[in-house]
């Protein structure tokens, strides 16, 4: 009995024990555990005294020493995110050198590599880096010729990225790709009149293509017209030689010449437009009525 009571103080002295410990562990930062992709900045009286990259547990005491165990009270620990961040800023107003209105949409992306500087030099980093990419852009691109702007985007991201990353790491920020994404007009009136004249453009594109090929198809056509008369010419101009011919050798068979010439009679009878007219009498014979 003495053994199970001192077991079950044993119990709940621990879980009480266990407790406290935590709580004064926690009051006082004994330990923490920092994820991935975070950096805390330690001040203490308002300076700073360092800072913690490392992911996982990690106790403040083995870093700091001593004083450690008044950061609760007399510093802080800021906790900074560094993965790699993207933005879009839609429809920044460019002129062109033509002086049309347009609006250019930019990507970009970038990462905390200087967390102090990231909370101590600037008091609002992201809305400043934000306002310097489209002042860059306005820069870079203003009273550019259009079809530069619709056409030369690569170099121009380029151009917008060198103008604004030195900025940027003065405010603890490395600025990574950078991207003209979009370049669009703004004028309705002037997105009328450019599909208007697109479409224009694609009649009289299509207009001259069917043309094309209709003088092509008549080339063609009157080649083989050409070539096939050639070919007729010839053909009449060779026929009497090959019929003379014929006839001669039929000729040279006389009961086949007479049978040939009476067939061509009968022929040439029933090709006749007169009326042919049997008479079955006495004396038969044929009465031809033409």
């Amino acid at each position: 009995m003495t053994f199970f009571v001192a077991l079950v103080i044993a119990f709940f002295g621990t879980f009480i024990f266990t407790g406290i410990l935590t709580a004064l562990g926690r009051t006082f930062q004994l330990w923490r555990v920092l994820p991935e992709r975070t950096v805390l900045v330690y001040t203490f009286f308002g300076k700073v005294v360092g800072q913690v990259e490392e992911p996982g547990l990690f106790f403040p005491i083995a870093h700091f020493g001593p004083r450690a165990l008044l950061f609760p009270f007399f510093g802080k620990a800021y906790k900074v995110q560094t993965p790699i961040q993207q933005a879009y800023l839609r429809n920044q107003l460019v002129n062109s050198e033509e002086g049309a209105p347009m609006g250019v949409g930019i990507w970009f992306e970038m990462y905390v590599n200087d967390p102090k500087a990231f909370l101590f030099q600037n008091s609002s980093p992201m809305g400043s880096l934000k306002a310097n990419v489209a002042t860059a852009v306005v820069k870079q691109l203003s009273n550019l010729k259009l079809d530069v702007l619709l056409e030369n985007r690569d170099a121009l991201s380029r151009k917008v990225r060198e103008e604004v990353s030195p900025t940027s790491t003065q405010w603890g920020f490395n600025l990574g790709s950078t991207y003209i994404r979009k370049v669009a007009f703004r004028d309705r009136g002037m997105i009328v009149e450019i599909q208007r004249k697109v479409v224009n453009r694609l009649r009289q594109v299509t207009a001259a293509m069917r043309q094309a090929g209709e003088n092509e198809v008549a080339i063609i056509h009157s080649e083989a017209d050409k070539k096939a008369s050639q070919r007729l010419g010839q053909a009449q101009a060779v026929r009497p030689q090959i019929i003379g011919e014929a006839l001669a050798a039929i000729q040279r068979v006389p009961e086949v010449a007479a049978a040939l010439f009476s067939l061509l009679d009968i022929q040439a009878t029933l090709r006749s437009p007169g009326k042919v007219i049997l008479n079955g009498g006495e004396n038969s014979g044929i009465l031809l009525n033409s």
